[in-house]
């Protein structure tokens, strides 16, 4: 433990008498009518001992009662005083209540009142220090109460997970205001870890400054956090507004007394000489004058001013002009994407985290596909922690990071609600800029995806707008979102970026570069002088549809808002005072929405009310969720025929005074126009029963189209349940189309190649029956159909492999090569498992999976894929496919995910069982690089295999024999299996090939049963 000097020991002797002076002359202020509101720090004192020791790029993320922590970091009590008077020169120029301390210069952050919300941004902050490689380190701090926020499970997590240079110190004094905590907090409870908890005295400021070097020696060397539950006694009541003598006895205050660190300290250094008593009271009694001086002082200075109010609620939006994205076609998945990618190309300092994110998946919606692979270091997966995303990007931004966070839909970011409105959104105004925190949250947004239910279908744009400090942006085209992102990431303030998950994969042509767009800026999609037409998202869509329909009707002006906060009130009321009319579409709910805000606005305006001759019309979602069912979800939905209800009814009104507004859709206009009416059973005619459309079905979220890759029925042919009818692609699969009923095949009105959109026609089936079915868009499998048995069926001969298959051999380029390996080992191997292990003892084909696993670790070119568009993706942890014959003479494959990283145990088992799976009917996402066949029972030594992308190999086992071989300058027989490897030239060449031929060879003529029971896993 590192001796204290006595000039040591005297200066923390002062801070102590700075602070309980401090705290006692502001209760003498508010008793004498000069402040309003006082939170005490009295016993918490000895927490000086930390922050004395503290350097320079160190940070503190203190709560209210940590005055002496403040002092011994270098704040001023003249500065304190200042604040406790809320005048203009304080730290947040008079917008926090006293005791809420901060000060950029001295990298303490803006405290807030919802104690505990603090340490997930001190997480960001030690984050971004660790990212930088830095030194520094992260006091945070948190009363022992609020040890039951879920934050603070979320903080310690995290800061464990990432070897954090933090140190977490619990001030537990006993309450939580009035209500008693030590039998309840997650100490007490055993829900934290003990081991990693040190308890401290907090009277003690001797052992409080040792342990506190101790802390910091070891976080200094990147041993990762260090966590202090600190026992002390708060001295006072909880603040100015409560009285602890109701809930408190004399005797526990009297035995408080006795855990003063300021107490005890005094007696210490007088009992060891470093100052005499009279030397103390003249020392008290000076910083006492001191500070009455100083708060006397401040109580002259100037107060802020009311025309200072909006100051810093944000910074300037920039005005950017860069060129994003050159012409050509995009989908906003893709600008997302690579508006991403060139941020992260363009400033080191810009990091993206979020679930799922990282490559081989790359986001629930690819939208950061192949960015963790090419910047690892700024490409992160977070936790399923919304409160962590958020808060973690609200400390990495206040330390200078630029974070572009996803959530993985906007309807999950309750859980971070706390940061939301608690850090985020008020962090420069409370501070009046001296803290801020520049970020991006990008999520999908929206419904119009049956499917989506109450948690993937909402637009919460109106509650997310209701915070100052946020803005709030809404693209309905891949230029908007190019544009718009890169402008939101270039902001000094928080931006939440909804992408109408309906739009992610519509196709949009752009003659001209994408370049940045400011906020705040609507676009106007057409021009037009009768109505005014507002919309946002995916209703912009929807408008468009509706004109479309009505153009000969009314000329209609339509404006993309796209910019919800900041909102464009100028091109809105330009075109309202040119049309007098206006009608607004949106997919949030109606109560306190954005459309209501808008003709608040507009009929606020006396020039505008002048000019308006008809009620402006609010076409919107109810006040009611969204249901699982699609006939829920789209009668909750604005629809085309809603849309031209409302313009209808807005251009019904000739040059009239408008006497009411008009804001629900459902109400000023016949309600049987608005509402979506209930489906009545069609007519069962005999000319009508026997025709079936088949459409395109719902086939996930955000997928709007997909190609006709092969259409496996011809005119004439018969049908029965479940035949696959034709096979669709989209981004994420290959999808079968399947019949729903008995039949014979009509005319189709598509072909291969075609693209088609969700619910589109594709054909037609004729009925046997006379009765009229559904139609079939919903039965989608991942397999193919098998029938047999049915006598009254057409037969037509399919091909042995499936259209889309032959579609991807096309692309192909293949090779083959083959060697023999011995096959001893592999049969003493089996032999002395059938002896251990009897019955459930592992297969020859298990062994040679195995050995081929350890081949494919060293020979990376047979980790790889090849995608659709031919990209090539390499990826450490890998699967491996296994053909598996199944009923019908057909080939099916199972796949053994993530097959390096599973012990041999688990790989044995996993491999039988996901190969039982597979031959019952289990159909799994073929995404291995090497694909195992064999023909071994059927006494097939050797053949050529074929091999399908995305794989880039397939091996052929054969059977043993027997083969004469050179040993040495003899030949003998050995027994052998033939190793026959295809390859995709594409990806690997005859070398590399070769090279891993051999080495499965080797690791088959070695083979041993492995004797370790785990493998190491592999980050």
């Amino acid at each position: 433990m590192p001796e204290l000097t006595r000039e040591e020991k005297l200066r923390l002797l002062t801070i102590l008498l700075e602070s309980r002076h401090g705290d006692l002359r502001e209760q003498n202020l508010n008793r004498q009518g000069k402040g309003h509101f006082h939170v005490s720090g009295m016993g918490h004192e000895a927490l000086a001992t930390i922050s004395i020791q503290m350097q320079e790029d160190d940070y503190i993320v203190p709560f209210y009662r940590d005055r002496a922590l403040v002092l011994g970091r270098g704040v001023s009590s003249q500065q304190l005083a200042i604040d406790y008077f809320a005048k203009a020169k304080g730290e947040s120029h008079g917008r926090q209540m006293p005791s809420h301390y901060s000060c950029a210069e001295k990298h303490i952050w803006s405290v807030p009142t919802p104690t505990g919300s603090q340490l997930l941004p001190a997480c960001g902050i030690a984050w971004g220090i660790k990212l930088d490689s830095k030194k520094a380190v992260v006091v945070a701090t948190v009363g022992d109460a609020a040890t039951r926020q879920g934050d603070f499970y979320e903080a310690i997590c995290f800061a464990k997970e990432k070897k954090l240079p933090i140190l977490f110190v619990v001030e537990d004094n006993g309450y939580g205001i009035s209500s008693p905590t030590r039998k309840i907090n997650p100490r007490a409870l055993d829900v934290v870890q003990p081991n990693d908890w040190q308890e401290l005295d907090g009277s003690d400021v001797g052992e409080m400054y040792g342990q506190a070097a101790k802390a910091f020696a070891h976080i200094r060397a990147g041993e990762g956090p260090v966590f202090f539950w600190v026992m002390m006694e708060r001295l006072s009541s909880h603040t100015s507004s409560d009285d602890h003598k109701l809930y408190r006895s004399a005797e526990e205050l009297k035995r408080c007394e006795e855990c003063d660190p300021l107490k005890k300290w005094k007696e210490q250094l007088i009992a060891e000489g470093a100052i005499s008593e009279s030397d103390y009271a003249n020392l008290e009694n000076e910083i006492k004058e001191r500070i009455r001086r100083e708060f006397a002082d401040a109580e002259k200075e100037e107060d802020p001013l009311a025309d200072e109010l909006f100051l810093e609620v944000t910074g300037k939006f920039p005005q950017l002009n860069d060129e994003v994205l050159p012409p050509g076609k995009y989908r906003i998945g893709d600008t997302v994407n690579k508006t991403l990618r060139l941020g992260l190309e363009r400033d080191k300092r810009r990091i993206i985290f979020g679930e799922d994110i990282e490559d081989p998946k790359g986001g629930v919606f690819r939208l950061t596909q192949k960015l963790s692979t090419d910047f690892p270091k700024q490409v992160f997966n977070s936790p399923l922690a919304e409160s962590t995303i958020l808060g973690v990007a609200c400390g990495l931004g206040s330390y200078g990071k630029r974070p572009v966070f996803e959530l993985q839909f906007i309807d999950f970011i309750g859980p971070g609600w706390n940061q939301l409105v608690t850090n985020i959104c008020c962090l420069r105004w409370r501070s009046f800029g001296q803290w801020k925190c520049p970020m991006v949250i990008y999520a999908p947004y929206g419904a119009y995806l049956p499917g989506g239910s109450l948690w993937h279908s909402q637009a919460n744009e109106a509650a997310l707008a209701h915070y100052p400090g946020l803005s709030v942006v809404i693209p309905a085209t891949p230029e908007d979102a190019a544009g718009l992102l890169w402008t939101a990431m270039h902001c000094e303030d928080p931006v939440l970026f909804l992408i109408p998950k309906h739009m992610f994969w519509a196709e949009r042509e752009s003659a001209e570069p994408i370049r940045a767009i400011p906020l705040g800026k609507a676009r106007k999609r057409q021009a037009g002088s009768d109505v005014t037409l507002i919309a946002w998202g995916n209703t912009v869509e929807k408008a468009l549809e509706a004109i479309q329909k009505i153009e000969n009707e009314a000329s209609i002006e339509l404006i993309d808002l796209r910019s919800i906060s900041p909102w464009d009130r100028e091109t809105i009321e330009e075109s309202v005072r040119k049309t007098g009319r206006v009608v607004i579409v949106q997919e949030d709910t109606e109560n306190c929405s954005v459309g209501q805000m808008i003709i608040t606005h507009l009929t606020s305006q006396t020039d505008l009310w002048n000019r308006m001759v008809s009620p402006p019309i609010l076409v919107s979602k109810g006040n009611v969720m969204i249901g699982y069912n699609p006939i829920y979800e789209y009668a909750a939905l604005p629809d085309v025929q809603r849309i031209i209800a409302a313009i209808r009814k807005s251009i019904s009104m000739k040059q009239q005074r408008p006497v009411a507004v008009a804001v629900s859709a459902a109400e000023p206009i016949e309600r049987d126009h608005f509402e979506p009416k209930p489906i009545q059973p069609r007519a069962t005619t005999a000319a009508t029963a026997r025709r079936q459309p088949i459409t395109v079905p719902i086939m996930g979220e955000g997928i709007r189209s997909a190609k006709v890759v092969a259409l496996l029925k011809k005119p004439g042919d018969g049908i029965e349940l479940d035949d696959a009818l034709c096979e669709v692609e989209t981004d994420k699969a290959v999808y079968p189309i399947e019949s729903s009923f008995a039949g014979t095949m009509g005319q189709w009105k598509v072909e291969v190649g075609a693209t088609v959109e969700i619910g589109q026609e594709l054909g037609t089936i004729l009925v046997e029956g006379g009765r009229q079915e559904r139609t079939v868009e919903a039965a989608v499998s991942a397999a193919e159909s098998v029938e047999s048995g049915r006598h009254a069926r057409r037969y037509t001969i399919e091909p042995a492999l499936s259209p889309t298959i032959t579609r991807k051999l096309s692309r192909v380029i293949p090779a083959n090569l083959q060697i023999d390996a011995r096959w001893d080992a592999i049969r003493k191997a089996r032999e002395a498992a059938k002896k251990k292990n009897g019955r459930n003892a592992a297969s020859p084909s298990v062994m040679i999976a195995w050995a081929v696993v350890r081949a494919m670790e060293k020979h990376a070119p047979f980790r790889r894929l090849i995608l659709e568009d031919e990209t090539i993706v390499e990826n450490e942890n890998f699967d491996l496919g296994i053909a598996v014959a199944i009923e019908g003479d057909r080939l099916a494959t199972a796949v053994v995910t993530e097959a390096n990283r599973k012990s041999w145990n688990e790989f044995a088992e996993v491999y039988r069982k996901t190969v039982d799976e597979t031959r019952s009917g289990r159909v799994d996402a073929m995404n291995a690089p090497v694909v195992i066949s064999s023909l071994g029972a059927f006494g097939v030594r050797a053949a050529a295999p074929i091999v399908v992308p995305p794989s880039v190999g397939t091996l052929f086992i054969g059977s043993a024999h027997r083969e004469m071989l050179r040993n040495g300058k003899q030949n003998e027989t050995a027994e052998v299996i033939t190793l026959s490897l295809t390859f995709d030239h594409r990806v690997v060449n005859g070398a590399g090939a070769a090279n891993f031929a051999h080495e499965i060879k080797e690791q088959i003529e070695e083979f041993m049963i492995p004797v370790e029971e785990t493998r190491a896993a592999k980050s």
